[in-house]
């Protein structure tokens, strides 16, 4: 049985401060073989840096997804196109850096493929997801069956659309985006891993990551403000999932809330 961890989207420097306090507590207690995070939100919640990533890769995860913010560091282009560990959403332009999809290989040498894929609805004008997730799982077929993916999206419809549309042909297809934690896990009839949301790992005393006055401002005024991260309530959201090694089925999966302890 594979033992997956998945972080959700790890908000600034309070999301990575939970990672590494929080992540080798999980891991001595659950002894995971893969751990996978959202990282698009690790620099000061928008992008990520050359420095911040490799202090997640550092703390324990193993590959990073990401969403529409990944390139909001323009200084870490470069670094995008050359860490195989950050994947973007696959249904972005080939031109544009990152990774299509990364594979792990488990300590008996069989390959876990990680797939990050971006929704249309509300979001960016990107190729069709369903699509995009037909032309790899027709690559990854005589691979393996062990197959995640992560779907960067906004719509609860077009994520649950989605996780019914990969039902049978995936591992697990966890919805990332709106940082908010659904109640809805469970696994398909045909032994797909899936939940709308899997939440935000950083302040919870917060909307969405952001300081309350600043955002309630934003809102109320309708004209940009500083975009400040909150500091209270740091929580390490995500999912456990157990996947079986032969079928590429889950058997479980379960939502997480850890509180910081200081």
């Amino acid at each position: 049985m594979i033992k997956l961890l998945f972080i959700a989207d790890i908000f600034g420097k309070p999301g990575r401060k939970a990672v590494k306090k929080i992540l080798p507590e999980l891991n001595k207690k659950h002894n995971f073989d893969i751990v996978i995070a959202n990282g698009e939100n690790l620099a000061g919640g928008l992008g990520l840096t050359k420095k911040t990533a490799n202090e997640i890769f550092a703390a324990g995860v193993d590959v990073l997804t990401s969403g529409n913010h990944l390139w909001d560091k323009k200084e870490s282009i470069d670094y995008i196109k050359s860490e195989e560990r950050i994947l973007k959403p696959a249904n972005y332009p080939d031109e544009v850096p990152g990774n299509d999809y990364y594979v792990y290989e488990l300590p008996d040498k069989q390959k876990f493929y990680i797939l990050n894929l971006m929704g249309r609805t509300f979001t960016v004008n990107v190729d069709c997801p369903f699509q995009k997730a037909n032309y790899f799982l027709e690559k990854f077929a005589s691979s393996t069956p062990l197959i995640f993916v992560d779907f960067h999206a906004e719509a609860t419809a077009e994520k649950k659309a989605f996780g019914w549309f990969l039902d049978g042909r995936v591992s697990a297809v966890i919805g990332t985006h709106t940082h908010v934690q659904t109640a809805d896990e469970r696994i398909f009839p045909r032994g797909t891993a899936y939940i709308t949301d899997a939440g935000m790992t950083g302040p919870q005393d917060s909307v969405i990551g952001v300081r309350i006055k600043n955002s309630i401002e934003r809102f109320r005024l309708q004209i940009p403000n500083r975009f400040i991260a909150a500091k209270r309530n740091i929580q390490l959201q995500g999912t456990i999932l157990e996947i079986n090694e032969i079928t590429g089925k889950s058997t479980n999966i379960e939502r997480i809330a850890v509180k910081i302890n200081y």
